[in-house]
């Protein structure tokens, strides 16, 4: 069976999540939203992988992202970032391992995400029935 080295390294990264990193996201509208529309982007890898220079885990994980491509312009729709808040936005979440190369995101920041959504969809029917006339 031929080894699949770009998910093994990127597992490895999984493996290895640090929860710190949901602090770079939480109460930030603009990365929130970048998060979101990463989970919908389609993203693929190149078919031909490039030479890894070396071990190290920032060349390992700038390796992998060198070899993932998706079109920024379907995250800025996706998640209606200005043109200007999305190029520094993403670099932002890719360099703090937020999102991954393969279009998941951190667990740590998912787990998050689905929190605050849930937490919406409780507080809601509350407001609602007592602003209700009925």
């Amino acid at each position: 069976m031929k080894v699949d080295v770009f998910k093994e390294r990127l597992n490895w990264f999984k493996e290895h999540e640090k929860p710190e990193v949901v602090l770079m996201v939480a109460n930030n509208e603009t990365r929130i939203w970048l998060v979101v529309a990463w989970m919908s982007t389609n993203v693929s890898r190149q078919k031909k992988l490039t030479h890894l220079k070396s071990e190290s885990e920032n060349e390992i994980w700038n390796w992998l992202w060198e070899n993932t491509r998706f079109s920024l312009d379907e995250v800025k729709v996706k998640s209606a970032v200005s043109t200007n808040e999305i190029g520094t936005g993403m670099d932002l979440l890719i360099a703090n391992r937020i999102i991954y190369p393969d279009g998941t995101v951190n667990s740590f920041v998912q787990r998050y995400l689905r929190e605050k959504v849930f937490k919406l969809f409780v507080e809601r029917p509350k407001r609602a029935i007592g602003k209700s006339k009925f």
